[in-house]
């Protein structure tokens, strides 16, 4: 499981030449350092565990949506990915943050058979048809999340993955609990400040209290420079001045982002929806 250096920018939000740089940097100072295999103690066990951790989560991110490639998914590296963190579970049962993660992959995983149309494009979570997704992945994960929060101290994953099991739970997307979705976001972006959590954020607050706070909430994510090129930014924006009613402004802005979106299946889906508003 060695993606390109290219994926690996994608998922660290950098630009490639950049991502290139540090990891050259890191093969010398392991080279020069003569460093070997061991296991850790202590505060650097808890530091090397969420590393791995990181790692699993972006590998198991570029299997559900691949930057490079004519698919949408990746499901071997997905799968993979999965593998791992239970395996590491088997172990460290206790730790919820290995539960939290584990759960987040397969309650995320489990739509994925409904996330593409049978041509392989791409369909939102709002237009997904829910029989489609995994019942026991489901199950599963939920069974993991509710135990790793009702028994471990609070961390991102186990966040990430209670708010994956709301989206879940809702039968119908006008069911989904978007009140408590931003509530879990504020305290995830509070414990693990990101600009993507925000982002989220933004859907869940446009969700309750109208598109125009969603909107003033990606208007502050416009000067960080992690997100300068990020699709997203500009496809949130589009998304959430189409519920505003701003068709020049959504158009101009779904075209943006299919020009920044790294995978020929979320450009064409942008396009799309550039191409409902001729």
């Amino acid at each position: 499981m060695k993606p390109p250096t290219t994926e690996i920018a994608n998922a660290f939000l950098v630009p490639e030449a950049t991502m290139g740089a540090r990891i050259s940097r890191a093969k010398q100072r392991i080279r020069a350092a003569g460093t070997t295999s061991s296991i850790p103690e202590g505060t650097e066990y808890v530091e090397r565990l969420g590393a791995v951790l990181h790692v699993l989560y972006l590998s198991f991110n570029e299997g559900y949506i691949a930057t490079s490639g004519p698919d949408l998914q990746r499901p071997d590296l997905a799968d993979e990915a999965i593998r791992l963190p239970r395996d590491i579970h088997r172990s460290l049962h206790e730790d919820g943050e290995v539960a939290g993660l584990l759960a987040l992959m397969l309650l995320t995983h489990a739509r994925r058979t409904a996330r593409t149309a049978p041509e392989g494009e791409l369909v939102p979570l709002a237009e997904q048809d829910r029989s489609l997704w995994d019942g026991d992945m489901v199950e599963e994960g939920t069974r993991l999340i509710t135990d790793a929060m009702l028994s471990s101290p609070l961390g991102a994953y186990q966040l990430q993955a209670a708010i994956a099991s709301l989206h879940v739970r809702a039968s119908h997307v006008n069911e989904t609990d978007w009140r408590q979705i931003g509530f879990l976001y504020r305290v995830l972006r509070r414990i693990a400040p990101n600009p993507v959590a925000t982002l989220n954020h933004a859907i869940a607050v446009a969700m309750t209290d109208g598109p125009e706070a969603g909107l003033a909430m990606v208007s502050e994510l416009e000067g960080d420079e992690r997100m300068a090129r990020h699709h997203r930014l500009t496809a949130v924006r589009a998304h959430l001045l189409e519920l505003v009613g701003d068709t020049a402004a959504v158009r101009e802005n779904y075209l943006l982002a299919s020009s920044r979106a790294p995978g020929p299946p979320e450009q064409r889906f942008l396009r799309r929806r550039t191409d409902r508003l001729a």
